[in-house]
């Protein structure tokens, strides 16, 4: 999953809470990206055909006279994303952590030892 697929479906997991179906347009999108990433129509349209590949979300082009909309609704793999993020991240802390340990342990046991065969 790349960078800006990642922000859209943050995005798109803040917005739509629960099982429901909610309409969000591509102008919301880029604008609430805008910060980070300029996104054009196309790029989003493609970003959300692959999360619809990638059994996170289900969606729908709606066309109105303002525009057109995308009727989104998370599927499950899609309502756990946030939690998994979060999970991964507290995994991979606690491995940094784990090694760094693991190294001035050994970086104390190798001067021990050679302070004693010295």
């Amino acid at each position: 999953m790349t960078r800006k697929e990642k922000l859209v479906m943050t995005y798109l997991c803040t917005r739509c809470q629960q099982k429901r179906t909610y309409l969000v347009s591509p102008q919301e999108i880029t604008q609430a990206l805008s910060k980070k990433y300029i996104l054009s129509i196309e790029e989003i349209d493609e970003i959300m055909v692959s999360l619809a590949n990638e059994n996170l979300i289900e969606f729908v082009v709606s066309d109105s006279k303002k525009g057109y909309f995308y009727c989104v609704n998370l599927k499950k793999n899609g309502q756990s994303y946030i939690h998994d993020v979060k999970k991964n991240r507290k995994v991979f802390g606690l491995l940094i952590l784990r090694s760094i340990f693991l190294a001035t342990v050994s970086f104390i046991f190798g001067l021990i030892l050679k302070a004693i065969f010295s």
